[in-house]
C-alpha cells in the first residue's frame, strides 16, 4: 500500500513538473501577457469576502440634530476600537544575538587487586605456570569535549495594514493582518498577528510591533527566485529517506 501511494506521488509530481516545463517553453521569448480587464465577481475562483464584523446598531435619528448614531463623526476617536476596524502596525525588528558555550568533562579511574597467596594457590593448582603473586589491574576513562556557537543577527521595519478580528473581555484586540506585494514572478508574504491594548494605539491609528502581545510575525517569498534557493524535489525526497 505504501509503495502505491509513492509511486502514485511520483507520477502525479512528473506530471506538474511536465506540464509547467511546457509553460516555460511556449513562453520563451515571450513578455509576460497582461489580463484583460473583466468583471472580478464572474472570474473562476472568485470568493466573496467575508471579515468579521461588529454588531449592527439601530440608526436613530434625534430632532434638530445634524448627527446620526452609529455614523463617524469629526470629534470621535478614529482609533481602531471595534471588531473590522483597521489599524497599521510598525514592524521593526533589529536583533542580534551571539552565544559561545563549551564544555568539557573528563573522568579517570585505575583499581589494583592482588590475587596472590591463598587464591593464586588455588589457580596453580589447577593451571599450572600461575604465580601466586600474579595481580589484576583494570582501567577506566571517560571524556566528553562539546562547542556550540551562535551568531545572529536579523533586521527588518516595513509598516502592514491589520484588521480588528475579535475584542476580548477585557477590552484588549485580537489583530490580523497580511500583505502580498508580486514583482515579476517573485511574491513577497507579509503577516502578521497578535493581541494589542487600545491606550497602545497612537492618535494616527499606529501601533509599533514591540508593544504586540502573542505577535505572530512572518516575512517571506515565493516564486521563481525562491524556488531556485530551494533543494530540487528528488534532492529533498532522498534528504527524507536516506538514513544518513
Amino acid at each position: 500500500m505504501k509503495l502505491f501511494k509513492l509511486i502514485s506521488i511520483i507520477a502525479l509530481g512528473a506530471s506538474l513538473t511536465a506540464c509547467t516545463t511546457a509553460n516555460q517553453l511556449a513562453n520563451i521569448g515571450n513578455a509576460p501577457a497582461l489580463s484583460s480587464i473583466d468583471n472580478p465577481t464572474v472570474q473562476a475562483g472568485y470568493k466573496p469576502v467575508n471579515m468579521p464584523m461588529p454588531e449592527p446598531e439601530q440608526v436613530a435619528y434625534s430632532p434638530n440634530s445634524l448627527f446620526i448614531s452609529g455614523k463617524r463623526g469629526f470629534f470621535k476617536d478614529q482609533r481602531a476600537s471595534r471588531v473590522g476596524d483597521i489599524l497599521t502596525v510598525e514592524v521593526t525588528i533589529s536583533d542580534k544575538a551571539q552565544f559561545s558555550n563549551k564544555t568539557t568533562t573528563a573522568r579517570t579511574s585505575t583499581n589494583e587487586a592482588g590475587a596472590g597467596g591463598a587464591i593464586g594457590s588455588l589457580f596453580n593448582m589447577a593451571v599450572p605456570d600461575v604465580s601466586a603473586s600474579t595481580a589484576i589491574n583494570t582501567s577506566s576513562g571517560i571524556s566528553d569535549s562539546g562547542n556550540g556557537t551562535v551568531n545572529r543577527s536579523e533586521s527588518l521595519q516595513t509598516q502592514v495594514a491589520a484588521v480588528v478580528v475579535q475584542v476580548l473581555p477585557n477590552g484588549n484586540l485580537v489583530i490580523e493582518g497580511r500583505q502580498e506585494v508580486r514583482v515579476n514572478f517573485e511574491v513577497r508574504d507579509m503577516i502578521i498577528a497578535g493581541i494589542v491594548r487600545p491606550e497602545d494605539i497612537g492618535a494616527a491609528n499606529t501601533i509599533p510591533s514591540t508593544k504586540i502581545a502573542q505577535a505572530r510575525i512572518s516575512y517571506g517569498g515565493r516564486g521563481q527566485i525562491t524556488q531556485v534557493q530551494q533543494a530540487r524535489y528528488g534532492q529533498q525526497f532522498l534528504d527524507a529517506i536516506l538514513p544518513f
